[in-house]
């Protein structure tokens, strides 16, 4: 079933973005999906969670940007009504969300060097404190956390996600992928240009709220970063 799902959700194709009545500027980024085992740097346990589907992100030159693997299924917070769909408010902290590759070395949204490798994502939530206000204009984030380091699919603590996170840097703050909201999960992956400069990737994962199949739009910067210093 969840096979299926994915074949829908994931489908083999480029996404450009939608054009509207004024048409929005073309992103610098393409996606592409395609059948790919999750590497091998991830621990067995944590690549038996995820789809052997990937979207692989290129830049506007053809060169490979990341490549992202989603997770076969969100399990949500107990309560949740299925109503309205999947939000990124109906997961726990440190849910795994899913896996990426970096080709080269990339600047996270605090301007921190991510170096080229394997990462585990996990979803967390900016810390609402004196330190943070006015970094981002939303509070959600996929954390990177190493792969060799990060070897199991379970929840987390917030303390240990963050110091897990943290070995993804070169400096000692947890490295990080802002996501935007997203109203709907889309049917086909498309990068998408947004305010700011920023690019996202937005793609569906399927979800479980109770005993009912859903989906949960994801909407993860890739080009864009933090004006804070």
């Amino acid at each position: 079933m969840l096979r299926t799902t994915v074949a829908v959700m994931l489908t083999v194709g480029v996404g450009m973005g939608t054009a509207g009545p004024i048409a929005a500027a073309a992103p610098p980024l393409r996606v592409k999906v395609e059948k790919t085992d999750p590497p091998s740097e991830l621990s067995p346990a944590v690549r038996g969670v995820l789809f052997d589907q990937a979207l692989l992100v290129h830049d506007n030159h053809g060169q490979l940007v990341c490549t992202i693997w989603p997770v076969q299924n969100l399990t949500l917070k107990d309560g949740v009504k299925a109503s309205g769909g999947a939000k990124y408010s109906h997961l726990e902290e440190s849910t795994v969300l899913g896996a990426i590759r970096f080709a080269n070395d990339w600047r996270d949204y605090r301007k921190q060097k991510i170096r080229a490798g394997v990462y585990v994502l996990r979803f967390g939530l900016q810390p609402m404190d004196g330190d943070h206000m006015g970094t981002a204009p939303f509070s959600e984030f996929a954390l990177l956390c190493p792969a060799k380091e990060d070897t199991k699919p379970d929840l987390i603590d917030v303390e240990t996600l963050h110091q897990l996170s943290a070995k993804s840097t070169t400096r000692k703050h947890p490295g990080m992928m802002l996501l935007f909201p997203i109203k709907e999960p889309p049917e086909t992956p498309t990068a998408e240009v947004k305010p700011k400069d920023h690019v996202v990737v937005n793609y569906a994962i399927p979800a479980t709220i109770g005993n009912t199949k859903t989906a949960m739009g994801v909407s993860v910067v890739v080009i864009g970063e933090t004006a804070a210093e």
